[in-house]
């Protein structure tokens, strides 16, 4: 196992097995095949074709689209097409910070291939010589991944509010940390990915953000999403990154990008330039 096996774990897809999705003939997702012929139930909603399945041009307006597909999703969930479901409303833009085509519920993004952003918090403490990473464990009844390691606080990027504040917020709600720590988060960027799942397909942007905490200061579960935290030595964290699957699968993502920016995988690293170009 390595840190490239990780990476190739969050880009396994098949795209024939996908229709690209347009609306105003503006490509914003991948739907599988399967789930073309569910939406081939709704002509007043999508217009299918040999090759694409695009939102009928009638809903010409972000208002009429939202309308129009929000009561698809729910007869979806009720079949239990869409699981997770998260009562969260997230944009659908062409590109970050664009403006919304439409908005509807988060659990929906993989079911049409939607691009998604989150943001991912890397928490460590500097010690002299030795650095330590806050990892947390997801909670057993987590609707998504349950037990399974994770970044020290991580997040979607919901409609209607900055990167900076979801930050502060999300730290507060996982890990109870206050804003006056929060808000000294420096953002590192971003990672991407795109993974074939159960559900469908995510194509997704993790915005990343390293958060230098105090020696005597420790997380703490807050909103019942994380079951605990732990400090680790940095080779602890290295070593289950690359062999095993015990994070989450984009959280390995997040962590291996930290090693690189920080030098515990050096330039010298066979497979280097490798990592480099798998994480975007």
């Amino acid at each position: 196992m390595s840190f490239l096996d990780r990476i190739r774990e969050c880009n396994e897809h098949d795209l024939s097995q996908f229709k690209p999705f347009y609306i105003e003939q503006r490509q914003v997702g991948w739907v599988r095949h399967d789930m073309v012929e569910r939406l081939a139930d709704y002509p007043d909603v999508f217009e299918i074709t040999p090759d694409t399945i695009s939102l009928n041009p009638r809903l010409d307006c972000p208002e009429l689209r939202s309308t129009a597909i929000k009561p698809v999703l729910e007869a979806l969930r009720g079949a239990g097409v869409i699981p997770a479901w998260r009562d969260e409303i997230y944009p659908v833009t062409t590109s970050f910070g664009g403006e919304p085509l439409l908005q509807m519920e988060r659990a929906a993004f993989p079911c049409l291939g939607i691009r998604a952003y989150g943001v991912h918090i890397n928490g460590f403490v500097a010690n002299g010589p030795e650095l330590k990473m806050w990892i947390a464990r997801r909670s057993a009844t987590k609707s998504t991944f349950p037990g399974k390691l994770d970044n020290m606080v991580a997040g979607g990027l919901p409609i209607g509010i900055s990167l900076e504040d979801n930050v502060v917020k999300e730290c507060h709600e996982e890990a109870g940390i206050p804003a006056s720590l929060a808000s000294r988060a420096i953002r590192a960027g971003s990672i991407s990915y795109c993974k074939q799942v159960p559900e469908g397909l995510k194509p997704d942007v993790q915005f990343v953000c390293d958060l230098e905490l105090p020696p005597d200061f420790e997380p703490r579960p807050v909103d019942g999403e994380v079951e605990a935290f732990y400090l680790w030595p940095i080779d602890r964290v290295m070593d289950v990154v690359s062999n095993t699957t015990e994070f989450k699968f984009n959280c390995n993502l997040v962590i291996i990008d930290f090693l690189m920016r920080r030098g515990f995988i050096a330039s010298e690293h066979q497979d280097y330039q490798q990592i480099i170009k798998g994480l975007r």
